[in-house]
Protein backbone atom coordinates (compact mmCIF):
# COMPACT_ATOMS: atom_id res chain seq x y z
CA UNK A 1 0.00 0.00 0.00
CA UNK A 2 1.06 3.88 -1.56
CA UNK A 3 2.34 5.35 2.00
CA UNK A 4 0.38 8.92 2.38
CA UNK A 5 3.63 11.32 3.79
CA UNK A 6 1.43 14.06 4.14
CA UNK A 7 0.76 15.85 7.26
CA UNK A 8 -3.42 15.39 8.16
CA UNK A 9 -5.53 18.46 9.11
CA UNK A 10 -5.26 19.69 12.34
CA UNK A 11 -7.94 18.08 14.61
CA UNK A 12 -10.69 20.30 15.82
CA UNK A 13 -10.37 22.37 12.54
CA UNK A 14 -13.93 23.65 10.74
CA UNK A 15 -14.00 22.78 7.21
CA UNK A 16 -17.15 22.60 5.08
CA UNK A 17 -19.54 22.64 8.02
CA UNK A 18 -17.68 20.22 10.03
CA UNK A 19 -15.28 19.61 12.66
CA UNK A 20 -12.75 17.30 12.03
CA UNK A 21 -12.02 15.33 15.53
CA UNK A 22 -9.00 12.69 14.12
CA UNK A 23 -7.50 11.33 11.33
CA UNK A 24 -8.49 8.08 11.27
CA UNK A 25 -7.06 6.44 7.99
CA UNK A 26 -4.88 7.33 5.26
CA UNK A 27 -3.17 6.05 2.28
CA UNK A 28 -1.29 7.01 -0.89
CA UNK A 29 -4.02 9.20 -2.53
CA UNK A 30 -6.02 10.49 0.62
CA UNK A 31 -6.48 10.76 4.36
CA UNK A 32 -9.80 9.75 5.89
CA UNK A 33 -11.03 11.68 9.38
CA UNK A 34 -13.84 11.24 11.88
CA UNK A 35 -15.80 14.76 12.06
CA UNK A 36 -18.84 15.85 13.20
CA UNK A 37 -21.21 17.71 11.18
CA UNK A 38 -23.24 21.11 12.39
CA UNK A 39 -25.98 18.87 14.24
CA UNK A 40 -23.22 16.31 16.10
CA UNK A 41 -23.16 13.50 14.28
CA UNK A 42 -20.56 11.67 13.15
CA UNK A 43 -19.21 11.20 9.74
CA UNK A 44 -16.16 10.35 7.70
CA UNK A 45 -14.84 12.95 5.72
CA UNK A 46 -12.40 11.61 2.36
CA UNK A 47 -9.43 14.14 1.48
CA UNK A 48 -8.08 13.68 -1.99
CA UNK A 49 -4.28 13.95 -1.32
CA UNK A 50 -2.38 11.78 -3.29
CA UNK A 51 0.85 11.75 -2.11
CA UNK A 52 3.25 11.28 -4.72
CA UNK A 53 1.35 14.75 -6.84
CA UNK A 54 1.17 16.86 -3.55
CA UNK A 55 3.06 18.18 -0.64
CA UNK A 56 1.19 19.61 2.77
CA UNK A 57 3.85 20.40 5.36
CA UNK A 58 2.51 20.58 8.96
CA UNK A 59 0.38 23.85 10.30
CA UNK A 60 -0.64 23.84 6.18
CA UNK A 61 -3.66 23.79 5.03
CA UNK A 62 -3.52 23.86 1.35
CA UNK A 63 -0.66 21.94 -0.12
CA UNK A 64 1.88 22.20 -2.70
CA UNK A 65 1.56 20.80 -6.37
CA UNK A 66 4.27 21.21 -8.95
CA UNK A 67 3.52 22.27 -12.50
CA UNK A 68 4.87 19.27 -14.17
CA UNK A 69 2.25 17.42 -11.35
CA UNK A 70 -1.13 19.54 -11.81
CA UNK A 71 -2.36 18.38 -14.92
CA UNK A 72 -2.71 15.03 -13.31
CA UNK A 73 -3.47 16.28 -9.95
CA UNK A 74 -6.50 17.88 -11.54
CA UNK A 75 -7.80 14.80 -13.52
CA UNK A 76 -7.74 12.78 -10.47
CA UNK A 77 -9.31 15.70 -8.77
CA UNK A 78 -12.24 15.75 -11.04
CA UNK A 79 -12.50 11.81 -11.09
CA UNK A 80 -12.81 11.80 -7.74
CA UNK A 81 -15.67 14.82 -7.83
CA UNK A 82 -17.83 13.23 -10.25
CA UNK A 83 -17.43 9.31 -8.46
CA UNK A 84 -18.54 10.82 -5.47
CA UNK A 85 -21.53 13.07 -7.22
CA UNK A 86 -22.28 9.32 -9.03
CA UNK A 87 -22.26 7.85 -5.63
CA UNK A 88 -24.66 10.42 -3.32
CA UNK A 89 -27.59 9.14 -6.04
CA UNK A 90 -26.91 5.56 -4.58
CA UNK A 91 -28.97 5.16 -1.59
CA UNK A 92 -28.56 1.14 -0.59
CA UNK A 93 -28.30 -0.85 2.72
CA UNK A 94 -25.06 -2.70 1.03
CA UNK A 95 -23.38 0.53 -0.45
CA UNK A 96 -21.72 3.29 1.80
CA UNK A 97 -23.78 6.12 1.72
CA UNK A 98 -22.09 9.32 0.54
CA UNK A 99 -23.59 12.30 2.20
CA UNK A 100 -21.77 15.73 0.91
CA UNK A 101 -18.72 16.53 -1.30
CA UNK A 102 -16.85 20.06 -0.84
CA UNK A 103 -13.94 21.86 -2.38
CA UNK A 104 -11.44 23.49 0.00
CA UNK A 105 -8.18 24.32 0.37
CA UNK A 106 -7.27 23.18 -3.19
CA UNK A 107 -8.45 20.03 -2.91
CA UNK A 108 -11.91 17.95 -2.78
CA UNK A 109 -13.65 16.10 0.37
CA UNK A 110 -16.22 13.38 0.18
CA UNK A 111 -18.55 12.98 3.46
CA UNK A 112 -19.89 9.67 4.19
CA UNK A 113 -22.00 8.17 6.80
CA UNK A 114 -19.83 6.58 9.51
CA UNK A 115 -20.61 3.24 10.86
CA UNK A 116 -19.44 1.00 13.64
CA UNK A 117 -18.03 -2.50 12.78
CA UNK A 118 -14.75 -3.93 11.11
CA UNK A 119 -13.42 -4.93 7.57
CA UNK A 120 -13.65 -7.98 6.21
CA UNK A 121 -10.07 -8.56 5.93
CA UNK A 122 -9.98 -8.06 9.85
CA UNK A 123 -12.28 -10.85 10.35
CA UNK A 124 -10.79 -13.18 7.91
CA UNK A 125 -7.56 -12.35 9.68
CA UNK A 126 -8.63 -12.62 13.38
CA UNK A 127 -10.15 -16.23 12.15
CA UNK A 128 -6.85 -17.18 10.56
CA UNK A 129 -4.70 -16.11 13.30
CA UNK A 130 -7.19 -18.75 15.55
CA UNK A 131 -6.30 -21.43 12.58
CA UNK A 132 -9.84 -21.08 11.85
CA UNK A 133 -11.66 -20.22 8.48
CA UNK A 134 -15.32 -18.65 7.92
CA UNK A 135 -17.77 -20.81 7.53
CA UNK A 136 -20.40 -21.30 4.63
CA UNK A 137 -23.41 -19.88 6.05
CA UNK A 138 -21.40 -16.80 6.75
CA UNK A 139 -20.06 -16.57 3.62
CA UNK A 140 -23.77 -17.10 1.66
CA UNK A 141 -24.79 -14.05 3.96
CA UNK A 142 -22.38 -12.06 3.92
CA UNK A 143 -21.94 -12.25 -0.49
CA UNK A 144 -25.42 -12.11 -0.97
CA UNK A 145 -25.41 -8.73 0.76
CA UNK A 146 -22.88 -7.85 -0.96
CA UNK A 147 -23.90 -8.67 -4.65
CA UNK A 148 -26.99 -6.82 -3.79
CA UNK A 149 -25.13 -3.69 -3.66
CA UNK A 150 -22.95 -4.19 -6.09
CA UNK A 151 -25.67 -4.42 -8.34
CA UNK A 152 -26.85 -1.21 -7.28
CA UNK A 153 -23.82 0.01 -8.15
CA UNK A 154 -23.58 -1.62 -11.83
CA UNK A 155 -27.16 -0.03 -12.52
CA UNK A 156 -26.00 3.53 -11.63
CA UNK A 157 -23.02 2.39 -14.70
CA UNK A 158 -20.64 2.28 -12.19
CA UNK A 159 -18.21 -0.77 -11.86
CA UNK A 160 -15.99 -0.95 -8.21
CA UNK A 161 -12.51 -2.53 -9.83
CA UNK A 162 -11.15 -3.32 -6.84
CA UNK A 163 -13.21 -5.06 -4.63
CA UNK A 164 -11.47 -7.71 -1.71
CA UNK A 165 -12.11 -7.90 1.44
CA UNK A 166 -10.25 -4.97 2.77
CA UNK A 167 -13.26 -3.14 1.03
CA UNK A 168 -16.35 -4.92 2.46
CA UNK A 169 -17.13 -3.44 5.61
CA UNK A 170 -19.36 -5.38 8.47
CA UNK A 171 -21.97 -3.66 10.77
CA UNK A 172 -22.06 -5.13 14.26
CA UNK A 173 -25.03 -6.91 12.49
CA UNK A 174 -23.18 -8.63 10.40
CA UNK A 175 -24.58 -6.93 7.35
CA UNK A 176 -21.86 -5.80 3.97
CA UNK A 177 -21.09 -2.25 3.52
CA UNK A 178 -19.47 -1.86 0.01
CA UNK A 179 -16.53 0.80 0.41
CA UNK A 180 -13.63 2.76 -1.49
CA UNK A 181 -15.01 3.13 -4.78
CA UNK A 182 -11.97 5.32 -5.78
CA UNK A 183 -11.06 2.70 -8.55
CA UNK A 184 -14.59 3.47 -9.77
CA UNK A 185 -15.31 4.50 -13.48
CA UNK A 186 -18.74 5.54 -14.57
CA UNK A 187 -18.71 2.87 -17.98
CA UNK A 188 -19.89 5.32 -20.24
CA UNK A 189 -17.68 8.51 -20.04
CA UNK A 190 -15.51 9.90 -23.13
CA UNK A 191 -14.89 13.38 -21.78
CA UNK A 192 -11.88 12.30 -18.62
CA UNK A 193 -8.55 10.55 -20.07
CA UNK A 194 -8.27 7.12 -19.45
CA UNK A 195 -6.37 6.60 -16.30
CA UNK A 196 -4.46 3.48 -15.39
CA UNK A 197 -6.41 1.12 -13.50
CA UNK A 198 -6.16 0.38 -10.19
CA UNK A 199 -5.82 -3.47 -8.89
CA UNK A 200 -5.08 -5.70 -5.91
CA UNK A 201 -2.90 -9.06 -6.80
CA UNK A 202 -4.97 -11.65 -6.38
CA UNK A 203 -8.34 -9.75 -6.09
CA UNK A 204 -8.20 -7.83 -9.35
CA UNK A 205 -9.86 -9.81 -12.73
CA UNK A 206 -6.52 -10.44 -15.65
CA UNK A 207 -8.47 -7.68 -17.86
CA UNK A 208 -7.10 -5.09 -15.02
CA UNK A 209 -3.99 -6.13 -16.41
CA UNK A 210 -3.06 -5.40 -19.55
CA UNK A 211 -4.28 -1.95 -21.37
CA UNK A 212 -7.41 -1.39 -23.73
CA UNK A 213 -9.35 -4.69 -22.48
CA UNK A 214 -13.00 -4.24 -21.96
CA UNK A 215 -13.96 -3.85 -18.47
CA UNK A 216 -18.08 -4.34 -17.24
CA UNK A 217 -19.36 -6.72 -14.51
CA UNK A 218 -17.63 -9.83 -15.37
CA UNK A 219 -14.56 -7.80 -13.66
CA UNK A 220 -16.22 -7.09 -10.63
CA UNK A 221 -17.59 -10.75 -10.40
CA UNK A 222 -14.07 -12.24 -10.88
CA UNK A 223 -13.34 -10.19 -7.75
CA UNK A 224 -16.41 -11.27 -6.31
CA UNK A 225 -14.90 -15.08 -5.95
CA UNK A 226 -11.68 -14.03 -5.48
CA UNK A 227 -13.16 -12.85 -1.86
CA UNK A 228 -15.09 -15.52 -1.03
CA UNK A 229 -11.85 -17.59 -1.95
CA UNK A 230 -9.98 -15.39 0.72
CA UNK A 231 -12.85 -16.34 3.48
CA UNK A 232 -12.38 -19.76 2.62
CA UNK A 233 -9.02 -20.15 2.55
CA UNK A 234 -7.41 -17.35 4.17
CA UNK A 235 -5.54 -15.67 1.47
CA UNK A 236 -6.30 -14.17 -2.02
CA UNK A 237 -6.28 -16.99 -5.15
CA UNK A 238 -3.45 -16.70 -7.09
CA UNK A 239 -2.67 -13.67 -9.37
CA UNK A 240 -3.84 -13.29 -12.67
CA UNK A 241 -1.10 -12.42 -14.52
CA UNK A 242 1.03 -15.46 -13.00
CA UNK A 243 -1.94 -18.36 -13.76
CA UNK A 244 -1.95 -17.31 -17.18
CA UNK A 245 1.91 -18.67 -16.84
CA UNK A 246 1.54 -21.14 -14.99
CA UNK A 247 -2.31 -21.76 -13.37
CA UNK A 248 -2.32 -23.50 -10.10
CA UNK A 249 -5.68 -22.98 -8.96
CA UNK A 250 -7.49 -25.79 -10.16
CA UNK A 251 -5.22 -28.22 -8.07
CA UNK A 252 -6.25 -25.92 -5.49
CA UNK A 253 -9.67 -26.29 -6.16
CA UNK A 254 -9.03 -30.28 -5.99
CA UNK A 255 -7.61 -29.66 -2.22
CA UNK A 256 -10.56 -27.37 -1.58
CA UNK A 257 -12.61 -29.97 -2.63
CA UNK A 258 -11.29 -32.95 -1.14
CA UNK A 259 -11.29 -31.63 2.46
CA UNK A 260 -15.09 -31.66 2.51
CA UNK A 261 -15.87 -28.53 4.23
CA UNK A 262 -17.65 -26.76 1.27
CA UNK A 263 -20.12 -27.51 -0.35
CA UNK A 264 -19.79 -28.73 -4.78
CA UNK A 265 -22.21 -26.11 -5.48
CA UNK A 266 -20.13 -23.40 -3.91
CA UNK A 267 -17.31 -24.60 -5.44
CA UNK A 268 -18.21 -24.40 -9.18
CA UNK A 269 -19.91 -20.94 -8.11
CA UNK A 270 -16.63 -19.50 -7.00
CA UNK A 271 -14.18 -21.75 -9.59
CA UNK A 272 -16.65 -19.76 -12.59
CA UNK A 273 -16.05 -16.61 -10.81
CA UNK A 274 -12.31 -17.14 -11.00
CA UNK A 275 -12.51 -18.02 -14.54
CA UNK A 276 -9.41 -16.11 -16.81
CA UNK A 277 -11.79 -15.50 -19.63
CA UNK A 278 -14.03 -13.01 -18.94
CA UNK A 279 -17.25 -14.91 -20.94
CA UNK A 280 -16.73 -18.16 -18.97
CA UNK A 281 -17.37 -15.81 -15.73
CA UNK A 282 -21.27 -15.47 -14.62
CA UNK A 283 -22.28 -12.28 -16.89
CA UNK A 284 -24.08 -10.56 -14.02
CA UNK A 285 -24.15 -10.01 -10.37
CA UNK A 286 -27.44 -11.33 -10.44
CA UNK A 287 -26.68 -14.34 -11.80
CA UNK A 288 -24.22 -14.83 -8.79
CA UNK A 289 -26.69 -13.88 -6.05
CA UNK A 290 -28.91 -16.51 -7.43
CA UNK A 291 -26.15 -19.06 -7.04
CA UNK A 292 -25.53 -18.22 -3.44
CA UNK A 293 -29.19 -18.08 -2.21
CA UNK A 294 -29.19 -21.75 -3.86
CA UNK A 295 -26.77 -23.15 -1.61
CA UNK A 296 -27.53 -25.41 0.72
CA UNK A 297 -29.16 -23.48 3.43
CA UNK A 298 -27.60 -23.24 6.80
CA UNK A 299 -28.80 -24.51 9.71
CA UNK A 300 -30.31 -21.80 12.35
CA UNK A 301 -26.95 -22.92 14.37
CA UNK A 302 -24.80 -21.92 11.33
CA UNK A 303 -26.79 -18.62 11.05
CA UNK A 304 -26.83 -17.60 14.40
CA UNK A 305 -22.88 -18.12 14.68
CA UNK A 306 -22.41 -16.15 11.05
CA UNK A 307 -24.04 -13.06 12.63
CA UNK A 308 -22.20 -13.41 15.90
CA UNK A 309 -18.87 -13.59 13.59
CA UNK A 310 -19.03 -10.35 13.23
CA UNK A 311 -20.40 -8.97 16.01
CA UNK A 312 -17.41 -8.36 18.16
CA UNK A 313 -14.58 -5.99 18.86
CA UNK A 314 -16.10 -2.90 17.38
CA UNK A 315 -13.25 -1.30 15.95
CA UNK A 316 -15.35 1.65 14.38
CA UNK A 317 -14.00 2.67 10.59
CA UNK A 318 -10.72 1.64 11.70
CA UNK A 319 -9.42 0.17 8.19
CA UNK A 320 -12.97 1.39 6.65
CA UNK A 321 -11.30 3.27 3.62
CA UNK A 322 -7.87 1.02 2.79
CA UNK A 323 -7.24 1.48 -0.94
CA UNK A 324 -9.20 4.27 -2.24
CA UNK A 325 -7.56 6.34 -4.84
CA UNK A 326 -8.76 7.97 -7.56
CA UNK A 327 -5.98 6.47 -9.96
CA UNK A 328 -3.20 3.97 -9.69
CA UNK A 329 -1.85 0.54 -8.77
CA UNK A 330 -1.98 -1.46 -6.06
CA UNK A 331 -2.64 1.99 -4.16
CA UNK A 332 -3.52 3.52 -0.88
CA UNK A 333 -6.75 5.13 0.41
Amino acid sequence: MAAQNNAPLPDGLEIGGYRIVKKIASGGFSIVYLAYDGDGNAVAIKEYLPSTLALRQPGELAPSISKANLPVFRIGLKCFFEEGRALARIVHPNVVRVLNFFRANDTVYMVMAYESGHALQEHIGRLAAKGSRAGEGFIQQVFTGVCAGLREVHANKLLHLDLKPANIYLRLDGTPILLDFGAARQTINTDIPTLAPMYTPGFAAPELYAKGQALGPWTDIYSIGAAIWACMTGAPPQPADQRRNEDQMPARFAQLASDGAWSPALLVLVRSCLALDPLMRPQSVFEVQKGLQTLPVPDKTARTAARSETARTPSGWRGLVGRLGAFGRNSGT
